[in-house]
């Protein structure tokens, strides 16, 4: 039988899961997006909706999309979902490790540091406060879930005022300004 080191629970941090998807209260729900079918088109739908389009520059052919997803269900380091609010689909978000992300280069990352990027598909649906309702549920399920993280953040562009205002509305305070590929970005940050 191996001897087990007082370093055994350490060595278990530093060795993070697949990002967990979320258990949210009633009335959200979450759970993974497919890579074909309704969830397909619908992530692919919103990505190329304007308001969603100018910020996360992911307006991807329907192809693109199919192999985007596929390449993240069989990965470890991001999770793709949809977030439900009285069961109709209104949100999709990455939940990422930051650690084995770009953002880490910019950042002290833990290896337990979750990441998230979300868009609301309908512009119709904006403005309503789903994502400053949404956030403190969605930050408190994933401390739950990864009892390790002690930190969540996004990455939004600086430029998108609308979300910058909704993620600290939703608890997440500025930390820093980076630039990541593709974008000048706005490090926020959610501390359990």
């Amino acid at each position: 039988m191996k001897p087990v080191s007082h370093l055994d629970s350490y060595r278990l941090q530093l060795m993070a899961d697949a990002p967990p998807v979320p258990d949210l209260p009633m009335p959200w729900d979450a759970r993974v997006a497919r890579s074909d079918g309704y969830d397909l088109h619908l992530v692919h739908r919103w990505n190329q909706a304007p308001h969603v389009a100018a910020f996360r520059r992911q307006a991807w052919t329907l192809p693109q999309w199919e192999r985007r997803l596929a390449e993240l269900l069989a990965g470890d380091d991001v999770r793709p979902v949809l977030i439900g609010w009285h069961g109709r689909p209104v949100i999709y978000t990455e939940i990422y490790r930051a650690a084995r992300h770009a953002v880490a280069g910019c950042y002290q990352a833990r290896p337990h540091d979750l990441g998230l990027n979300l868009a609301v598909g309908e512009l119709v649906m904006t403005d309503r406060g789903l994502v400053r309702s949404l956030l403190p549920r969605l930050t408190d399920a994933l401390f739950e879930a990864d009892p390790h993280c002690t930190r969540i953040v996004l990455e939004p562009d600086v430029r998108d005022a609308r979300a910058i205002s909704s993620f600290e509305a939703g608890g997440f305070v500025a930390a820093d300004e980076i630039m990541l590929p593709g974008k000048l970005a706005l490090l926020m940050v959610c501390k359990r």
